[in-house]
């Protein structure tokens, strides 16, 4: 087995200084309908979002590009634990590294947010 991770941090103020015309187009290309719905007015919510979408591509072993930001995304299960689900070509990934586990953790202070994703896979 292997272990694949990814990790990122990114400042909250980036995503405030945001106009919010252009808060709203971030989100829409970003954010799947059902994370949108979860992140609300939440600066720090999106903040979170976002460093875990690029920390799993971290893990993935390529960059939003390769996958889209849709292909990734991230949900609170029933117990509020954030979950992470493969689409499109970040599923495809998924199933030639042979992934079997996943788990995705996120925090944030006032200024920051960080991800950290980690994979198990066969190859």
């Amino acid at each position: 087995m292997k272990i694949y991770n990814g990790i990122d941090l990114v400042e909250i103020e980036r995503f405030k200084q945001l106009k919010p015309e252009m808060l709203e187009r971030f989100m829409t290309r970003v954010l799947t309908p059902a994370e949108k719905a979860e992140v609300g007015d939440s600066i720090e919510k999106l903040a979170g979002k976002f460093a875990a979408k690029e920390a799993s591509a971290k893990a993935l072993g390529c960059g939003i590009g390769e996958v889209g930001w849709v292909d990734i995304e991230i949900l609170k299960n029933v117990h509020g634990q954030p979950e992470i689900s493969f689409h499109g070509a970040a599923k495809d990934i998924t199933s030639h590294l042979c992934i079997t586990e996943k788990s995705v953790s996120i925090s944030h202070t006032q200024s920051l947010a960080v991800a950290v994703v980690m994979l198990l896979g066969g190859r």
